[in-house]
């Protein structure tokens, strides 16, 4: 009788722990599972859809990451057509600095001010949706900018205070790198400024733009932007739609960019809106864009592991 009740016992035990190791597996497959699926997720995504945060003027849709601060130069000589005495503009020059900073991988903005105009920047880019490998055909983010002039008032312009000096400019990036190396972005935008010339110019103007980006080596890519602007938008001004070509050079932490555009604005409203001179009256300012990148959450987790 005790050996049937010892035999009975074991038999329990046996079954037992088969079904814990069993049901043991099961879990640690469903895990395993899910960090694959979660791991694919994140792999899903499509990375460096171009090198820089902007073509020549014109934002694209990448951004710093978070806790990650760019730091970036836009350098503009004078015109081609001023001519030998001017050496085809390299004595004049208009030039801004920016920083952008990275909130989250999603937010980032920005501040910045450019020697033409004394215009003093701040903006904001949210990215909306990421290019995926399986479902998300595009990437789209949101850029928004404010922009004031701060040049000294002349007597005739008592009224020109901050609201008159300042406009906004609003755009929906939409990108899509087709391989690894043609991408292309378009670009509906919105202008408002809060005090035009005359009457006859439009407060509010509606455009569209265009940028691509073409690899041709490992580290080198021709970059492309045409900024269409209606007919008729701003008359009394007698402005241009915008056109700049250029060669992205990526050196580790850099990009720089040698670039060729109709306009000497460099940001908002300025290259989009305020482009007097055209490429076929030779109105061409060369010039160049540099940006650096730095970071600090890798090196804040080294200092956190070695406090522990």
């Amino acid at each position: 009788m005790n050996r049937k009740i010892i035999m009975f016992a074991l038999s329990l035990i046996v079954t037992t722990n088969g079904l814990f190791a069993q049901d043991s597996t099961n879990n640690l497959m469903n895990l395993l599972n899910d960090s694959i699926f979660q791991q694919q997720n994140v792999d899903n995504k499509v990375r460096s859809i171009f090198k820089a945060t902007q073509f020549v003027n014109l934002v694209t849709v990448e951004q710093p990451g978070k806790n990650n601060l760019q730091f970036i130069i836009l350098h503009r000589f004078g015109q081609l057509n001023d001519g030998p005495y001017q050496l085809f503009g390299l004595d004049n020059a208009t030039i801004r600095f920016g920083l952008d900073y990275g909130l989250s991988d999603r937010l980032a903005v920005g501040i910045g001010r450019s020697s033409f105009d004394k215009v003093f920047d701040a903006s904001l880019k949210y990215k909306l949706f990421y290019q995926t490998k399986n479902k998300m055909p595009f990437a789209i983010s949101l850029y928004e900018l404010a922009t004031t002039q701060t040049l000294k008032a002349t007597t005739d312009q008592p009224y020109m205070n901050f609201k008159y000096r300042t406009s906004y400019t609003s755009q929906l990036l939409i990108a899509r790198k087709f391989t690894e190396a043609l991408s292309l972005e378009v670009v509906p935008s919105w202008v408002h400024f809060n005090l035009v010339p005359t009457a006859e110019d439009k407060n509010d103007i509606f455009l569209v733009s265009v940028g691509g980006r073409m690899k041709i080596t490992k580290r080198m890519s021709i970059i492309a932007e045409y900024n269409y602007l209606p007919i008729n938008s701003l008359p009394s001004e007698g402005v241009h739609s915008s056109l700049g070509l250029g060669l992205d050079i990526e050196t580790g932490g850099h990009v720089f960019q040698f670039v060729f555009s109709n306009s000497q604005g460099m940001v908002g409203p300025y290259y989009l809106t305020q482009n007097t001179g055209t490429w076929r009256k030779s109105n061409i300012y060369f010039g160049f864009n540099i940006s650096r990148a730095f970071g600090w959450e890798k090196k804040d987790k080294k200092k956190n592991e070695g406090i522990k």
